[in-house]
């Protein structure tokens, strides 16, 4: 897998990204919400800054989701039985998707706060 050309490793990167988006309705449920947030930005029209912190939080979000889909995809075919230490990864691989997603919900409010003119 080294020392590939250039467009075959972006291959390998969508191949990943339509995989997950055809067996994870989480991650389908993520862009989404991404969607959503991308006519947010295009109806309120807030500051460029705003638009890239939104949009970083959006990245960040779909790419723990596919994070979390390899790991869990990895550690079903390695130990498919339920173990307790595989649970806890799996669990934390979650929860950081999780805490991706407060978070990038918590700059979309603030977002809409300013763009709304809500606060002084």
């Amino acid at each position: 897998m080294k020392n590939r050309k250039l467009n075959e490793r972006f291959g390998f990167a969508w191949a990943g990204i339509r995989a997950a988006w055809e067996s994870e309705q989480s991650f389908r449920i993520q862009a989404g919400f991404a969607a959503a947030l991308l006519m947010a930005l295009l109806l309120l029209r807030p500051p460029l800054l705003w638009w890239a912190l939104c949009f970083i939080m959006a990245v960040l979000v779909l790419a723990a989701e596919l994070f979390n889909t390899a790991l869990e995809a990895l550690i079903d075919h390695l130990h498919p039985e339920i173990h307790p230490a595989i649970r806890t990864a799996k669990d934390c691989a979650a929860g950081a998707v999780l805490l991706l997603s407060f978070g990038a919900l918590a700059v979309g409010i603030l977002m809409l706060v300013v763009a709304l003119s809500i606060l002084p």
